[in-house]
């Protein structure tokens, strides 16, 4: 696993083997990242269900000014912390996703691009996107990207701009709906 494009491009990352992790393969991340460059630079990032870090860390390579890392395992965090040696503009936050959506709202944050990459076979998007909607935690032009396998997305407070398959996997794009 690599960073594949900007600053840290190759980069070697960790992590492609911890229990309970599903990285996104480089062809899957290199096709999102080229749907939503236009939306990368100089954004605030929330990279929820962080595992390696794999994304967030793609998007600080291209141009994001920050990136807030949420991952609530042990062994998680200390590879996180590992693939984030040198990278600039990184937060890590250990917690549950819930716990850290209603911290955010507490601190009265919002984010340009949000990464959801949750664990498939928990089917937590539908809640996730509830959160981030009802705590207003997603700026007025960002976009959610969503990382699924079987999951039947049920959302009308966000509108789909753009779905992709990969093999058993499904990339969507949601913005705020106007």
């Amino acid at each position: 696993m690599r960073v594949i494009s900007g600053k840290y491009k190759g980069k070697v990352l960790n992590g492609f083997d911890i229990d309970g992790t599903r990285p996104t393969m480089d062809r899957v991340k290199e096709s999102m990242f080229a749907s939503i460059q236009t939306y990368v630079k100089n954004s605030k990032v929330l990279d929820l269900f962080a595992g390696s870090g794999s994304l967030g860390i793609e998007a600080l390579s291209m141009g994001a000014s920050e990136c807030i890392f949420v991952d609530k395992q042990p062994k998680v965090i200390d590879v996180l912390k590992e693939n984030l040696n040198g990278i600039t503009g990184a937060s890590i936050v250990k917690s549950d996703y819930k716990d850290a959506l209603n911290s955010f709202k507490n601190k009265g944050l919002s984010f340009d691009l949000i990464l959801l990459d949750p664990p498939y076979k928990y089917n937590l998007i539908n809640d996730c996107l509830e959160k981030i909607y009802e705590y207003d935690l997603l700026s007025l032009n960002g976009i959610i990207v969503c990382e699924y396998e079987t999951e039947e997305i049920l959302t009308d407070k966000f509108e789909l701009i753009k779905e992709k398959k990969y093999g058993t996997k499904y990339v969507r794009l949601y913005r705020r709906v106007k």
